[in-house]
């Protein structure tokens, strides 16, 4: 059910503290307490003058006993609270009853009248198993060190259909802290914020139907722990004295959301990107800009809006750093388009900077969009399933009994628990299934079900009818181990159904109880050896909201095919399968808004992100095409294109590199740490032979496929570059000596390649020694920085004796006259996962901060190469796993793809790849660098200098820059350029080496 709308009154009458008017309250969509006799309830006074907070915690503590959460339903009341209450993973919490709860905090509640002080904190868990919390967040009141954050791992948690009230004289609450991964949101809640900073601080994964009234911020925000998008739905804001909403890197993505009454809509922080995409915003009495726009040449920089409306909005939006704006057309005016970023003219092209904007006036204003998101039937129409002879214990075939309930009750209710099934369970065509929790209450098949063995076509554990009205909410379903024909869910219906909530057992986040015939790891099980476990097919469509579908066992995690029915799709997470995670065949008019993939290392190393065949008419925005750091093995592509066109791809981020918060021996904190195997290229157009070599860009739009197909390759090759060797794994790490001479690495074979002229290539050693990066001493001598080891370990060989290994062991730092120090040619910076904000300020530390301050730490021990000439810091080593070979280790040196060296005194060139930029610094004492300065607006994966000044940079392609930073040329190479040295008897050549063949480009 919708909440009525405030008026403008309204929101003025809370800022000045009176009373709200009864019709502006809030409406409960839980009028009646569900019936699942595993949840727990509150039991406070809520009167508004008790201190509720030890009941409030006692509730959620006791939900989480199990350590598989549950959940907690809150009765109508008025809960005042005097401190954080801490909301353990995985525990859902949902208002109930005729009038929606209300959390509230009295006039200057002690602790909360500065700084960042959560009134609920989402909390995690000892994500990596070091035994200690090594950043425990700052914002509990009062503060306890012992408090996980939520992380990457923190799945399920949520709270819905409460509201939150801030008294006056606390200026620094926050009404939710919400850092969560998958399936976890907050849903219809409106945030009353008085004096307060914010509503939300430290936002993650989905918000629906929420209202945000005064306060400094609705929403205050960071990247996300696991780094996907954020996605608010149906949501508005009203009366925020600096802005709805503030953020950085949180990769906005917002549909049907009306912003009125406030300074910004939109602010992104001074010094930092976002991927911002929004459908259906209003923008309305926002007196200085509708979205301020910082860093605006970054890559990172995406941002784009698909319908826009404004009124009493002079200035759309505005640049921050150069101070150029957009400005609105008349008191109303309509933005059909907007963009701005790395826009790409066509495929196989580089792109440029640039903003496009379709803006016309308006003679008066639209109505607002129907909401994204279907409301459900109100609690009184739910029929629980217990009731009808369903036992949903683990044990009993329910198939009968649930198919009956199915064919009898329109709208049914399923408690926590597990049902077991054998044969599909067919909705009828204005079915609605709910449940609440979709880790705790699962539909599954057991293993070896007859129906689903053997060679067959695709059956479903459950099926939609054809273009009906279905809605499936909040539950869990699971495949089984062994059971090859199995589909999870087989969509057919239409346009106007919702799947939402819905978890694919299987692969991460899966939670079994004691006892349960569920076996993942079964070894019968086969990997790759279902159908898809979401199957939009026949005409199929609707709105897919909050999904997640890790399950390996299945050949895709989203499939649609055969359909050109719409279908809209938020905040979509598929992950860890061996060939696909999205697949669209023969599809039209869907949009995918914020969905992201995932590539494991063991189960997505030969996997694409996306594969589209002859579809029409699509749109990707805020897409995320990630590949785990652990990854060894290169792949070419996030996404394939085959025989298809008249695709929009908007804000587009393909990645490689995460962060975690640890302890070890050497202390807390947090580590950014890069992989060396991100997708090669964005996208690769099969029909056309055609590839986007740049991985961040915010504008793309692929053609309609063209009545013949190019059957030569359209990569773009520039004159003089000559392939050397190829047939390489990925080859990296590379140095060049002084008759210049080039040795590298093919690291998965542990082998040492040299290549000259003269000689063409060579093995120098190929000893299993793990070797990373290499650099060559005065003395011709090879200084080898290898994985192997807690710590890494750097050795010494002679290329002409490479079985006699010198290993280095390190000393402490100190002044080596006229040796080179080594450095990361590519390093990533951003200091991601941790609080950066000024509690004093409210301002952050701009990205360059992170880069300038890991670049001017002094390291205290070195390695120094047996003639002296070479001296390697000893950057931190970070470790997860176990100490032997199957552990990994993380370095700036081991994550780089090469060294670079230079003199103590001298300057260095080399490229922060979190911000894609390119820096020149002076090199100091113990691998100091200081005084960086950017050289060029791109950077990637490395850099080279001439002796002219002229630098060469690797980011798809190699771009020349002139000494003055001006871009000059570029050379093109027929595979994506990795690590960049110059050498060759004359230092004349340009070296390329990219994962799989080694080139080379006259200078």
């Amino acid at each position: 059910m919708r909440a009525k709308r405030w008026l403008g009154a309204a929101a003025m009458a809370l800022a000045a503290g009176t009373a709200v008017p009864a019709t502006a309250r809030s409406t409960s969509v839980y009028l009646t307490q569900p019936d699942d006799p595993r949840a727990i309830t509150v039991r406070g006074v809520g009167d508004g003058r008790a201190d509720d907070s030890a009941a409030i915690q006692q509730a959620i503590d006791q939900a989480a006993a199990s350590g598989s959460g549950g959940i907690v339903f809150l009765p109508s009341g008025r809960y005042r609270i005097t401190r954080t209450i801490l909301v353990r993973p995985a525990v859902r919490i949902f208002g109930v009853g005729k009038t929606r709860p209300e959390i509230m905090l009295g006039d200057s509640t002690p602790g909360f009248g500065s700084g960042v002080a959560a009134m609920l904190a989402f909390t995690g868990e000892d994500q990596y198993r070091v035994g200690k919390v090594a950043v425990p967040p700052p914002t509990t009141v009062p503060f306890d060190p012992t408090v996980y954050d939520a992380t990457s791992s923190t799945f399920y948690s949520a709270i819905a259909n409460i509201d939150f009230r801030v008294g006056a004289g606390n200026e620094g609450a926050v009404a939710v802290r919400f850092r969560v991964a998958q399936h976890g949101y907050v849903r219809h809640a409106d945030f009353h914020l008085g004096s307060a900073l914010a509503g939300v601080y430290q936002a993650g994964n989905e918000f629906e139907d929420l209202r945000f009234y005064g306060g400094r911020y609705g929403i205050l925000s960071e990247k996300t722990s696991p780094a996907w998008q954020f996605t608010l739905i149906d949501s508005e804001f009203e009366g925020q004295r600096d802005a709805a909403i503030r953020e950085h890197e949180v990769d906005l993505t917002l549909v049907n959301v009306a912003i009125r009454d406030t300074p910004i809509g939109i602010d992104i922080d001074r010094g930092w990107s976002d991927s911002l995409w929004g459908k259906d915003v209003r923008f309305e009495r926002v007196s200085q800009a509708a979205v301020v726009i910082s860093e605006e040449s970054s890559v990172f920089t995406q941002i784009g809006f698909d319908h826009a409306v404004a009124s009493d909005t002079p200035v759309f939006a505005r640049f921050r750093d150069s101070g150029r704006t957009i400005a609105g057309k008349g008191k109303r005016y309509q933005v059909a388009d907007f963009s701005h970023g790395l826009a790409l003219a066509g495929l196989g092209e580089i792109g440029k900077t640039a903003t496009t904007i379709d803006i016309a006036p308006l003679s008066r204003a639209p109505r607002g969009s129907a909401p994204a998101i279907a409301a459900l039937p109100p609690v009184s129409q739910w029929v629980n399933v217990r009731t009808l002879g369903v036992k949903g214990d683990d044990t009993t075939d329910d198939t009968a009994a649930l198919q009956r309930a199915i064919d009898t009750h329109r709208v049914l209710y399923l408690p926590m628990g597990r049902y077991r099934v054998t044969d599909t369970l067919r909705l009828r065509p204005d079915s609605v299934l709910i449940a609440l929790h979709p880790s705790l209450t699962h539909l599954y098949l057991p293993d070896n079900a007859p129906n689903y063995a053997g060679v067959g076509g695709a059956r479903a554990l459950l099926e939609s009818a054809r273009g009906g009205k279905a809605i499936v909410h909040g539950v869990g379903l699971w495949t089984g181990s062994v059971n090859p024909r199995a589909t999870a869910l087989l969509w057919r219906a239409g346009a106007a159904s919702m799947v939402n909530d819905v978890k694919i057992q299987g692969g991460g986040g899966t939670v079994l109880t004691k006892g349960s015939v569920i076996k993942p790891n079964d070894p019968q099980a086969r990997q790759d050896g279902q159908h898809p476990s979401i199957w939009v097919t026949d005409g199929g469509g609707g709105t897919f909201a909050a999904i997640w579908s890790p399950n390996t066992l299945a050949s895709a995690g989203f499939y649609v095919s055969d359909t050109k029915t719409a279908g809209h799709v938020y905040e979509l997470s598929a992950e860890h399968h061996y060939r696909a995670e999205i697949v669209l065949d023969h599809v039209e008019n869907w949009e995918f808004l914020a969905p992201q993939t995932e590539q494991e290392v063991r189960d997505g190393v030969n996997a694409v992100s996306t594969e589209i065949h002859h579809s029409r008419n699509i749109l990707f925005a805020n897409y995320h095409g990630y590949r785990v750091t652990r990854t060894i093995k290169p792949m070419d592509a996030a996404v394939k294109l085959y025989q298809s066109g008249d695709i929009r791809f908007r804000n587009v981020h393909v990645n490689a590199e995460s962060g975690f918060a640890s302890c070890d021996a050497k202390g807390c904190g947090t580590y950014l740490r890069a992989s060396k195997y991100p997708f090669e290229n964005a996208i690769k157009d099969m029909t056309r032979q055609q590839e986007v070599r740049e991985r961040e860009f915010a504008r793309l739009d692929v053609p309609a496929v063209a009545t013949s197909a190019a059957t030569a390759s359209a990569v773009p090759v520039s004159p003089g570059v000559e392939k050397l060797a190829d047939g390489f794994y990925s080859i990296a790490g590379g140095a060049v000596d002084k008759a210049g001479k080039l040795y590298f690495i093919d690291r998965f074979f542990h082998r040492i390649h040299g290549w000259s002229r003269e000689e063409g290539l060579s093995i120098v050693a190929q000893a299993p020694l793990d070797p990373v990066n290499l650099a060559v001493a005065r003395s011709g001598d090879l200084l080898v920085q290898s994985s192997s080891g807690r710590d890494g370990t750097v050795y010494s060989i002679d290329p002409a004796k490479p079985e006699d290994v010198r290993v280095i062991a390190p000393t402490a730092a100190r002044a080596h006259p006229g040796a080179a120090t080594l450095l990361p040619v590519n390093v990533w910076a951003n200091g991601e996962f941790a609080d950066r904000i000024d509690p004093k300020s409210y301002e952050f530390p701009p990205i360059s901060y992170f880069f300038t301050s890991k670049m001017g730490e002094a390291k205290p021990q070195e390695y120094v190469s047996p003639d002296g000439s070479l001296v390697l810091p000893a950057f931190r080593v970070w470790n997860q796993g176990p100490d032997d070979h199957i552990g990994w280790r993380w370095s700036d040196t081991l994550d780089s793809y090469g060294l670079v060296g230079a003199a103590p005194g001298s300057r260095v060139t080399l490229t922060n790849s979190s911000e894609n930029r390119t820096y020149n610094g002076l090199v100091g004492s113990g691998g100091q660098v200081t005084d960086l300065k950017v050289v060029a607006e791109r950077g990637g994966e490395s850099v080279a200098r001439d002796d002219a000044g002229n630098l060469y940079v690797a980011n798809g392609q190699v771009f020349v820059y002139a000494p003055d930073g001006s871009e000059t040329r570029r050379i093109d190479v027929p595979e994506r350029p990795l690590q960049l040295l110059i050498g060759g008897a004359d230092r004349r050549t340009l070296y390329i080496l990219t994962h799989h063949a080694l080139y080379a480009s006259p200078m």
